[in-house]
């Protein structure tokens, strides 16, 4: 026997090219037959076979994005039920009177709303949450096991209301919030002995734990909120000043959720900034996005009007804007603000530009977004803010929060 290579056919189709291959020639048999043992092979051609692109999973685009970033849930709450007391009597050999041994029931989970800095949407949020029960006594004195509390974890700034009045403010990490208590276990009869009733057959079950109907809101943390109109330049501007990327087109509403960058100074120090999808006229009456994001301008602690320099009228947007943050909350605009005169690169802006600063009274910061020009006055500036209001906090004594 001596192994011997021989191609007996070979076609191609679709680039793969095909044959069959002796592996080893044996002799005849007694009836003449040959007994070769035969392979088939299939070899793939790199010219003709299709190409493998990369492998690595595609960015989601901003709108698919949506699908994932939720920032309103309703939830129902059920807390675990506690476990029944239990009603027995010791039983043992040449002990009459052993007395009653039920012991009590545990009781039921509490279930936990907890701040989980990880978490940056609600979009993970289960409608309906349950607690566990607790065990119910048993004989021996046994006591039930008590159930462990659910935990229900939500992003830095939700708050919870129920039927429209707000019961927590969820603004630290790791801050808790217990929704709903869990039941208290039963007695067992047991608890019931006393002098006057050695023998007791009372056993009380286990209270129902509390149910509850909440709503969660989701809103922004960050100490600067950028507000414009939509197509004003505030992706870009924030793309400019920050680490953030949000997505950047030549139409209106490109930012469909909100998107927090960070500005970091040479001393460590570092601020918030938020990107607010664009407002229209109406949008306190739920036009367009509507009051979906305007509540997340209330977090911020101080606002930056972004303005389109190409508009012929632009203290008109500023009107504009500060008329519907009015409407949404009194007094929203008059917080410490700061207007950017954005896209000063393109012409016929240095008039406009001129013409907005005689029609308001606060500083206008000209910049451009797209070449980074004057970008470095308005970071110095966010920062003289930030400093202005951390002293007026520290002279009132309350409490600040930092990132």
């Amino acid at each position: 026997m001596t192994a011997a290579v021989k191609v007996l056919t070979l076609s191609r189709s679709l680039g793969v090219w095909s044959g069959r291959v002796i592996i080893e020639r044996r002799p005849f048999d007694r009836n003449g037959r040959g007994n070769d043992i035969v392979r088939s092979f299939w070899v793939s051609c790199e010219l003709c076979g299709k190409p493998r692109g990369n492998t690595k999973k595609k960015e989601l685009s901003e709108k698919k994005l949506t699908r994932y970033f939720v920032d309103r849930k309703r939830v129902k709450l059920e807390a675990g039920s506690g476990g029944n007391g239990a009603c027995s009597f010791h039983s043992e050999p040449r002990k009459e009177w052993g007395g009653p041994d039920g012991g009590n029931g545990g009781n039921g989970g509490d279930v936990i709303i907890k701040v989980n800095a990880q978490v940056k949407s609600l979009s993970l949020v289960s409608p309906l949450y349950r607690g566990e029960n607790g065990e119910s006594g048993r004989s021996k004195n046994c006591y039930g096991r008590n159930a462990s509390p659910i935990f229900v974890q939500v992003p830095i700034g939700t708050v919870v209301k129920e039927e429209g009045r707000t019961v927590a403010d969820l603004a630290l990490n790791g801050q808790e919030f217990i929704a709903v208590h869990g039941g208290q276990g039963g007695k067992g009869n047991r608890f019931f002995l006393s002098n006057e009733n050695r023998a007791p057959l009372t056993a009380t079950p286990g209270e129902r734990g509390e149910e509850r109907v909440l709503q969660l809101e989701l809103r922004t943390l960050a100490h600067a909120g950028l507000v414009g109109f939509p197509n004003a330049g505030k992706s870009s501007l924030l793309r400019a000043i920050s680490n953030a990327k949000p997505a950047v087109a030549a139409y209106p509403f490109t930012t469909l959720n909100p998107h927090i960058g960070i500005v970091r100074y040479r001393d460590h120090q570092q601020l918030a900034v938020a990107d607010i999808p664009g407002l229209i006229r109406g949008a306190h009456l739920n036009r367009g996005l509507g009051v979906s994001f305007l509540r997340h301008i209330q977090r911020c602690r101080f606002l930056l009007f972004v303005l389109d320099m190409t508009s012929p009228f632009p203290w008109e947007q500023l009107q504009d804007l500060q008329y519907e943050l009015d409407q949404y909350e009194p007094g929203l605009s008059q917080r410490p603000k700061v207007i950017v005169a954005n896209k000063m690169d393109l012409s016929g802006t240095q008039g406009n530009l001129e013409a907005l600063r005689s029609h308001v009274d606060e500083r206008v910061i000209p910049v451009s977004a797209l070449t980074g020009h004057n970008t470095e006055e308005l970071i110095l500036h966010l920062r003289e803010l930030y400093d202005g209001d951390l002293q007026k906090e520290t002279e009132s004594g309350q409490r600040t929060w930092r990132w």
